[in-house]
């Protein structure tokens, strides 16, 4: 089978090295350039990184040769070499979203795993199970950015997938209304416990920005992809909290939720247990074979036992019950990096690919 040559920007960052792990042995994907800021340049990737790696393996034998470049004044340098690239960057919005379309109108395709664009109105925003078909939606960025080959992807917010994918198959229930509460561990914030010591013994209420990405991100993931972009939802109406806690991987979610026709718990269920989406019908190399594990302990899912469900990549529930307010509670729970940054970035590159965005 054809393999797609890969570069991966903002490479040094947690992100980026969860990007440089993943890529490791893919059977589709070839990293073969990372890129980095200015200061990193011209080092080779051991050095450029030095001791930030955060990964729990080590750095990948093919990575420890590979200089460095600058993902600013190098990008002409991709031209031919690759098929597409990963971007993790941590640059100020506007910066980003020069950049990224810098790369694209190069031609050279772009899987973001940063906000910047998530609002852009003809950029899809995808979580591959869900809403593949927003991908038609390329043709008119295209044509915007005078691009053949160019264009750019991106995935949602990682809080979204502790409880977007769990809510998704219910909305033929007629999902009304949703209260979320949000526990996010400290890898969202690129940090480790040696890094955030002020989140030891503590809880946090605020993460700048992640309250207003959890409720108006899901309304484009259930828009229609129609004429020159994505025209978002109107409904279910979504309100969050987002707190950060000590917790090194997994975001958890206390979710509430009511119905215009309330279904029985057996309903829901089975509509958790059945649901697939393109991933698995395509037999993607990262997609769960399983999308949503329902645990039927009390005390699950935890972070801790549950986060490498499927690799990662799986959604964890559990603990649905009716509520005295809403019609149901549950709790969800998502892996922030691999399903909710990385892994789900490379999901949605295997989507691409195998619809032949890269040809």
């Amino acid at each position: 089978m054809k393999k797609w040559k890969v570069g991966v920007i903002g490479a040094t960052g947690m992100v980026g090295q969860r990007f440089v792990t993943l890529l490791d042995g893919h059977p589709w994907f070839e990293p073969v350039c990372l890129l980095a800021s200015a200061r990193s340049a011209g080092k080779k990737y051991p050095e450029a990184v030095g001791e930030k790696w955060a990964m729990s393996s080590p750095i990948p034998e093919y990575a420890k040769d590979i200089v460095v470049l600058d993902a600013e004044a190098d990008a002409e340098r991709l031209v031919g070499k690759v098929d597409f690239v990963f971007c993790a960057v941590n640059m100020k919005k506007d910066e980003t979203k020069a950049l990224e379309e810098k790369y694209a109108k190069l031609e050279i395709p772009v899987v973001s795993n940063n906000s910047a664009h998530r609002a852009t109105k003809d950029v899809p925003m995808i979580i591959p199970e869900i809403n593949a078909d927003h991908l038609s939606v390329i043709a008119a960025q295209r044509k915007r950015l005078g691009t053949k080959r160019g264009f750019i992807a991106v995935k949602s917010n990682c809080s979204l997938q502790s409880y977007v994918p769990l809510l998704h198959p219910l909305l033929s229930f007629g999902v009304k209304s949703a209260a979320v509460c949000t526990y996010q561990a400290i890898s969202g914030a690129g940090k480790t416990f040696e890094t955030m010591p002020e989140i030891v013994d503590n809880v946090i209420p605020y993460i700048g920005g992640e309250e207003e990405k959890s409720e108006v991100e899901p309304l484009k993931i259930w828009g229609k992809a129609e004429g020159d972009g994505i025209m978002n939802a109107t409904a279910p109406v979504i309100t969050a909290q987002c707190l950060r806690v000590p917790v090194s991987d997994g975001h958890t979610a206390a979710v509430f939720v009511s119905f215009e026709k309330k279904p029985t718990k057996e309903e829901i269920l089975s509509a958790w247990a059945n649901y697939a989406g393109e991933p698995q019908k395509l037999g993607l190399p990262s997609a769960p074979k399983q999308f949503i594990h329902y645990f039927e302990e009390d005390n699950r899912p935890q972070p801790k036992l549950d986060r490498m469900t499927e690799r990662g990549m799986a959604v964890c529930a559990g603990r649905l019950r009716e509520d005295t307010l809403f019609d149901y509670k549950f709790i969800g729970f998502s892996h922030n990096t691999l399903r909710g940054a990385a892994g789900g970035a490379v999901l949605l590159a295997e989507l691409l690919a195998a619809k032949g965005y890269f040809d």
